[in-house]
């Protein structure tokens, strides 16, 4: 959603406003077989509304969490929390819930990318337990 001059990303893309281009970028990379990821604000409108455009995943700009982290840390994740159960709800990526039936029938898998959901995850289990878990799950399907 940035000028073609910016650096780096400053806002994540307003999946209601832009929905018309979204969807037909979405469409254009899912013809191509290309997974898509809409790049969005800690917003559960713009959560629900990168499902909408076709996102297969989204990820989330976290620029006002790190500002605020230092000031009030419990305020500066609520948001990314909220949006990050309503990406779940939405099926935005591989989970625990459904990574070891998503191995077990396609075993020829060399990578998974589960960025968003484990980082959900690790809010309420740690990083090092959930990636614990993750790993089982793959173990487990491999064990099948």
């Amino acid at each position: 959603p940035d000028a073609e001059d910016a650096i780096t990303s400053s806002a994540g893309w307003d999946t209601i406003r832009y929905r018309d281009f979204l969807v037909a970028m979405a469409e254009r990379f899912h013809k191509a077989g290309i997974r898509v990821s809409i790049f969005v604000d800690p917003n559960v409108e713009m959560v629900k509304g990168a499902k909408l455009c076709g996102a297969d995943r989204v990820e989330l700009y976290t620029e006002a969490y790190a500002a605020g982290y230092a000031q009030n840390r419990e305020a500066a994740i609520a948001p990314y929390v909220e949006a990050a159960e309503e990406a779940r709800r939405q099926g935005h990526d591989l989970n625990t819930e459904n990574l070891q039936y998503f191995i077990e029938r396609i075993p020829w898998v060399d990578e998974v990318s589960i960025g968003h959901a484990l980082i959900s995850d690790a809010l309420y289990w740690g990083l090092e337990n959930t990636v614990g878990i993750y790993q089982n799950c793959i173990r487990r399907a491999h064990n099948k």
